[in-house]
């Protein structure tokens, strides 16, 4: 197979002059002299054989043939710029992936918002989520299989972990339920005759020995999957407020008027992984975007 003709030099440097409007502000951009933009476009033509380029008043603009070609050859250097900006991170000591655990009641506008503000400072990192549910962290943090978690922790290992917030549940249930037809404030004794919906992992269900009549209890494996029991009447529970604000909003759900406890909080910590000498950069600044996102939502 025969070498390319053509250079990315060259390439790129067309591409710049047509975003920059002509040789001169192309020269400008890339800190080169006019006449070297020059050669290499017509360097590039000559070897293609092709007129890529015309005047249009004092405006560089691309032919027809030119289109076509420059429009094939966008990705390549997209790709390959990419791919230099990589080797300059490897060579800086930035990962090219990493792994976040992420317990699924973690507000998801500051979840994927902090995500967005990583990608843009690490372009070349992927970052694999994993979402779990509260009754997986225990599990999951002994493994310290991942880079960073955002979970629960028990009361005695809190102090491992940074807090982060408190995440709010509230006792809701359908707009048409019978628990919102009772006269006065709901007891505990209101609420016990009717399934309450809960959220649990496969082992969990099968390992925890209830306290609650197994018949009195619902239970799903996701937030989704429970609000949307609890949306068509199949019981009440206590859901993440972020989670239900629009539905509370639209009244297809209701909060249900307790005579105590009406607000129920988890808190979520930031911990890392098990090698403390393996935080580098990378990690550390998800951690920081995180933190900051939530400390910017919370003023």
């Amino acid at each position: 197979m025969a070498l390319p003709q053509t250079t990315l030099e060259q390439w790129f440097v067309l591409q710049t002059v047509i975003e920059k409007g002509g040789y001169a502000q192309a020269a400008a951009h890339l800190h080169r002299s006019q006449s070297s933009v020059s050669y290499a476009l017509s360097s590039l033509q000559e070897r293609l054989g092709l007129p890529l380029l015309e005047m249009a008043g004092r405006r560089a603009v691309l032919t027809e043939q030119g289109q076509a070609l420059l429009a094939q050859a966008r990705p390549l250097i997209a790709a390959f710029t990419q791919l230099e900006q990589r080797a300059m991170g490897l060579k800086g000591g930035t990962r090219t992936q990493m792994s976040l655990v992420v317990d699924s009641v973690f507000p998801k506008r500051q979840l994927f918002s902090a995500l967005k503000t990583f990608q843009q400072q690490f372009p070349q990192t992927q970052v694999h989520l994993t979402e779990i549910l509260r009754t997986e962290s225990a599990r999951q943090l002994s493994e310290r299989a991942a880079d960073l978690y955002i979970t629960t922790l028990a009361p005695e290992n809190a102090l491992s972990g940074r807090w982060l917030l408190d995440v709010d549940f509230i006792p809701v249930a359908s707009s048409e339920h019978p628990l919102l037809h009772l006269p006065a404030a709901l007891t505990a004794a209101d609420l016990a005759r009717f399934p309450l919906i809960t959220i649990a992992d496969a082992d969990a269900q099968r390992q925890e020995k209830r306290r609650l009549d197994p018949a009195a209890s619902w239970t799903f494996t996701t937030v989704e999957a429970a609000l949307d029991a609890i949306s068509v009447g199949v019981g009440y529970g206590w859901m993440p407020q972020e989670r239900v604000q629009n539905a509370l909003e639209s009244g297809r759900l209701c909060r249900l008027p307790l005579v105590a406890g009406r607000v129920r909080q988890t808190p979520l910590y930031l911990t890392f992984g098990a090698d403390a000498d393996a935080h580098d950069h990378t990690v550390n600044a998800l951690a920081q975007i995180v933190t900051q996102e939530i400390a910017a939502t919370s003023r």
